[in-house]
C-alpha cells in the first residue's frame, strides 16, 4: 500500500497537467534521445495500453444516437478506410515517390492506410467539439483495421514491406482486440462510475505511454536535425501539408452535417496512427520511412492548438445561434 499510494499521487498529478503536457511530451523525447533506446522495444506494448483506456472510457450508449444514421457513419468509415488512402496513393503516384523516394513512399502509405488515433475524442473534447459521431465511426474504423490495412499496404507497397499480409493482420487482430477485451472487462468489474472518478489517474497513465510511444518514434531525429537538418525540415513540412490536405477535403466533403461535427470529424481524419502501424510491423520498416513517421506526430501533438481559434469560432457561433 506504501507504494502503490505514491504512484496513484504521481498518476493524479500528471493527469492534471492537461494538454500542455503533450507537447512538452513530444519535445522531450527529442531532447533525450537516449530514453528511446530504452523504450523502442516497448513501442507495441504503449500502444496496447493506450487502446486498453480508450475502449475503457468509451460511452457505447453515446454512440446509439447516430446508428439511425447508418449512412452518414459507413461513409465517414468509408471515406477515412479507402478513399484517403487512394487519395494519398494518387498524389505519390503523381510525383512518382515509389521510384525517386521509395522509403518515403512506404511511410506515407503506412500513414495513409492507417486507422485515426483512438485519443482523437479526447483532443476534439480538448478544443469543445462534440464527440458523438466520431466516437462511433472511430470503433468502427479501428474494427475492421485488420482487413482493411493488410489489403491496402499488399496492393499499394506490396513486397518491399517484410512483413506478410496475412501477418499483419493477425498482428493488428491481437493488438485491438486484445485491448478491446482488456478495457471492456476493466469496465464490467469496475463499473463507469470508478472508471469515471478515476478519470484524471487514466489521464495520467496516458501521458506515461504516451511518452513512451513518443520517445520510440522521436529516438532518432535529433540526431538526424544535426546531421541532416533539411530532410528533417522538409518531412515535418510534409507531414503538416498532409494533415492539413486531408483535413481541408474532410472539411469540405462533411460540411453538410454541421460546420462542428465537420470540424471534428476532419480533425479524425487527419490523425493517422502511425503508432499502431509501426507496433504492428514489428518496426521492421526501412530508416527514412520511420523517420517520417515520427515527423508525422507533429501535426497530432500541435494540429488541436492551431485549430483552437477556428473551434472557439464555430462554439461561439452555435450559443448565438441557440439564444
Amino acid at each position: 500500500m506504501r507504494l502503490i499510494s505514491p504512484v496513484l499521487s504521481l498518476l493524479s498529478l500528471l493527469g492534471g497537467l492537461g494538454s500542455r503536457a503533450v507537447a512538452v511530451v513530444l519535445v522531450i523525447s527529442i531532447i533525450f534521445p537516449f530514453l528511446g533506446t530504452i523504450f523502442r522495444p516497448y513501442l507495441t506494448e504503449a500502444v496496447f495500453v493506450l487502446l486498453c483506456t480508450s475502449f475503457l472510457r468509451m460511452d457505447v450508449a453515446a454512440t446509439k444516437t447516430y446508428l439511425r444514421r447508418p449512412i452518414l457513419v459507413l461513409s465517414a468509415t468509408f471515406w477515412s478506410a479507402i478513399i484517403i488512402p487512394i487519395l494519398i496513393w494518387l498524389v505519390c503516384l503523381m510525383f512518382d515517390l515509389q521510384q525517386h523516394a521509395p522509403e518515403l513512399y512506404i511511410g506515407l502509405m503506412l500513414q495513409a492506410v492507417a486507422s485515426p488515433i483512438m485519443s482523437a475524442a479526447a483532443f476534439a473534447l480538448l478544443l469543445g467539439l462534440e464527440v458523438t459521431l466520431i466516437l462511433i465511426v472511430l470503433v468502427i474504423t479501428t474494427a475492421i483495421v485488420p482487413l482493411t490495412v493488410p489489403l491496402l499496404v499488399y496492393l499499394f507497397i506490396g513486397p518491399t514491406l517484410t512483413i506478410s499480409a496475412p501477418a499483419l493482420a493477425i498482428k493488428l487482430a491481437a493488438i485491438l482486440c486484445g485491448a478491446a477485451f482488456v478495457g471492456f472487462i476493466l469496465r464490467r468489474i469496475f463499473g463507469l462510475a470508478a472508471i469515471e472518478r478515476q478519470g484524471q489517474r487514466i489521464n495520467g497513465l496516458n501521458l506515461i505511454m504516451l511518452f513512451i510511444a513518443a520517445a520510440a518514434l522521436m529516438r532518432d531525429v535529433a540526431e538526424r536535425a544535426i546531421s541532416d537538418p533539411m530532410i528533417v525540415l522538409a518531412y515535418t513540412f510534409l507531414a503538416f501539408v498532409v494533415f492539413g490536405g486531408v483535413l481541408g477535403a474532410s472539411m469540405l466533403l462533411f460540411l453538410s452535417v454541421g460546420k462542428e461535427n465537420a470540424l471534428a470529424l476532419s480533425l479524425m481524419f487527419s490523425q493517422r496512427n502511425v503508432g499502431l502501424m509501426l507496433a504492428a510491423t514489428s518496426g521492421v520498416v526501412p530508416e527514412l520511412a520511420w523517420l517520417y513517421c515520427a515527423m508525422a506526430q507533429f501535426p497530432i501533438f500541435f494540429g488541436p492548438g492551431l485549430l483552437q481559434p477556428l473551434a472557439n469560432k464555430l462554439i461561439k457561433s452555435r450559443k448565438i445561434d441557440h439564444r
